[in-house]
């Protein structure tokens, strides 16, 4: 009788602790879409046609590049506020050149207002950019890196400084105009996780649309704060841009750990740092001290 209660308890002790799991993972889906100014594979601008796509797509957080803003090519109109309007979402746009009376760059559309927007300027022989906007619980960064490889090298060390300043999962995508194989997605492996497919057959293939033969759109997370990837596609759509968009969905866990910091003999002090699955930290350091997390001491030395 007694080992049947036992296992009993154990069962709900088991489905109980399941289910807290389960309550500190958080779904996303991320997207990334280079819209080539509107236009479609047929060269028609048709900002609805791309609203479509990335409606059906259902993504919580979308990065685009080739984004117009008041350019007279596409009737001076604010593309990334047009879609985000369509779409019921906010948008954040990150100029890189004056075009025409307007801008060009990148933009993010996001389900949540971001608490803050940075913009940086990146290598290249046309001025780029890296758009970063911070979320509750985590950074999403979009980019349109050169064609000229020692542009998008001389990129890669500013982005790793960006993502590794940030106390919260980094997120990053665009049209980095390099294949797997190449010296910068090698490189970039050493710091990111991939979440988009590397292997390059025809489904991952996002450029040309029409007749896609490699990738060189990209979905990354810096350091391993992803708990499971659900999903990763290429989307199937030849029309709409002169590239295929890619949806990737993950689990993760929410990234806020609270550390207790003795300073100067005062132990309410708090700060928050980023762990990964382990419990090591990813982003930053702790400076020296002892800390408190989850009950057990922590000295750093």
């Amino acid at each position: 009788m007694k080992r049947r209660i036992c296992f009993i308890v154990s069962c709900l002790l088991l489905s109980c602790l399941t289910a807290y799991s389960q309550d500190n993972l958080m779904s996303l889906r991320l997207m990334t879409y280079n819209i080539q100014h509107g236009a479609g594979i047929d060269d028609v601008i048709d900002l609805d046609r791309q609203a479509a796509v990335i409606q059906n797509a259902l993504p919580d957080v979308v990065g685009l590049q080739e984004v117009d803003s008041v350019v007279k090519r596409s009737g001076y109109i604010d593309q990334a506020a047009y879609l985000a309007n369509s779409l019921g979402m906010y948008s954040t746009f990150g100029p890189a050149i004056p075009l025409t009376r307007g801008k060009y760059g990148v933009a993010i559309l996001s389900k949540e207002q971001p608490m803050s927007v940075r913009n940086i300027p990146l290598p290249g022989t046309e001025k780029r950019t890296l758009l970063v906007c911070e979320f509750q619980e985590y950074v999403f960064a979009t980019t349109h890196l050169d064609l000229n490889d020692s542009c998008r090298l001389a990129s890669l060390p500013i982005i790793i400084e960006e993502a590794a300043s940030w106390e919260k999962p980094f997120f990053i995508c665009g049209d980095w105009n390099d294949k797997p194989s190449s010296t910068l997605i090698t490189k970039m492996k050493k710091s990111f996780v991939f979440l988009s497919n590397l292997v390059e057959t025809s489904s991952n293939y996002t450029f040309p649309a029409n007749n896609p033969n490699r990738i060189i759109d990209y979905i990354a997370s810096y350091g391993r704060v992803i708990k499971s990837i659900r999903s990763r596609k290429v989307l199937n759509e030849p029309e709409a841009s002169d590239h295929r968009p890619i949806v990737v969905e993950i689990k993760m866990e929410q990234y806020t750990t609270n550390i207790t910091s003795p300073s100067a003999g005062d132990v309410s002090a708090k700060e928050e740092v980023t762990y990964d699955l382990t419990g090591k930290a990813v982003n930053g350091q702790l400076h020296k001290g002892i800390y408190i997390k989850n009950g057990k001491k922590i000295v750093v030395k």
